[in-house]
């Protein structure tokens, strides 16, 4: 049923890398839902595997002496929504997972492997884009953090070096404090579905709640890798709460971002569907922030 050459079992961070660098051309094997899937599917005939399944050291959502949380690459969508410092924190993430196919794969899934894959329709991607997430990254030559959206550099593809394994996920305090977001999955199906588009928002409201201190959007599918819609995000920052703001906020959506057609969705409907679910998610968000329009 699956055509491989080898399975190796990494037993440590460490041995990890050793493994990477032994066999440059293997694939990393965490939950398996991706990589599986398609070895049985044949487009991976033949291939050496790397697992890291077992190694506990980068699994769990910890919270680091400054703040900063710490979400280990191996951490289950599952457990990651049902994680205390999620909730607390940045819980917006844990409802962006839980839209993840059934419960089976949000199970088995991880956060570094949604995020390895490159592509824009990964549905923490957005969310981790509006929160400036940094990507903890593991190799030969020890451990470096690179921003999010330096990580993806083109669709499927993303700055793994030689040797190296994506072992953490972070949000550092600034970027979740006093913040509270809303996330968008538009799907053909409310289920076991890849997202047509997916829209994350947050907002920071001033001591009053009237205004907008600072606003946050991401998308998935709006372009070749998430991004970051920085023209509404000027609009809206220190801007008192109005409905006319929303409004300018979502219009403002469309000078940053560059959705495709697709045999799921034409260019223009894209288009249609971001402006509407960003208007929506910041509407929430600020609702969720204790704020009235």
């Amino acid at each position: 049923m699956y055509d491989m050459k080898a399975l190796y079992q990494a037993k440590s961070v460490k041995d990890a890398v050793a493994l990477r660098l032994a066999h440059p051309e293997a694939q990393i094997i965490a939950g398996g839902s991706d990589v599986l899937v398609q070895m049985r599917e044949g487009k991976r005939a033949g291939a050496e595997l790397i697992s890291i399944q077992a190694l506990d050291e980068i699994r769990g959502v910890s919270m680091e002496e400054d703040g900063t949380l710490r979400i280990g690459s191996l951490t289950s969508f599952s457990h990651i929504t049902r994680d205390p410092l999620i909730q607390k924190y940045i819980n917006v993430l844990g409802e962006a997972v839980d839209q993840v196919g059934g419960p089976q794969i949000r199970n088995i899934g991880t956060i570094g492997g949604n995020t390895c894959n490159g592509v824009t329709s990964a549905d923490s991607a957005s969310t981790l884009f509006a929160w400036d997430a940094v990507v903890e990254l593991t190799g030969p030559e020890g451990v470096r953090r690179q921003p999010i959206q330096e990580f993806y550099i083109k669709a499927g593809k993303v700055d793994l070096r030689e040797g190296e394994i994506q072992t953490a996920i972070l949000i550092p305090k600034e970027s979740y404090e006093r913040c509270f977001g809303h996330y968008i999955k538009y799907a053909m199906r409310n289920a076991m579905d890849i997202a047509t588009l997916g829209t994350s928002v947050n907002v920071r409201l001033s001591a009053d709640k009237k205004t907008v201190e600072r606003a946050r959007v991401a998308f998935g599918v709006a372009g070749p890798v998430p991004l970051r819609a920085g023209t509404a995000e000027k609009a809206a920052a220190g801007q008192p709460l109005t409905m006319d703001l929303a409004d300018r906020f979502a219009q403002a959506v469309k000078e940053d971002i560059h959705p495709r057609d697709s045999w799921r969705a034409a260019k223009d409907f894209r288009l249609h569907i971001a402006v509407e679910s960003a208007k929506r998610a910041f509407i929430e968000s600020v609702r969720l922030a204790g704020g009235a329009f």
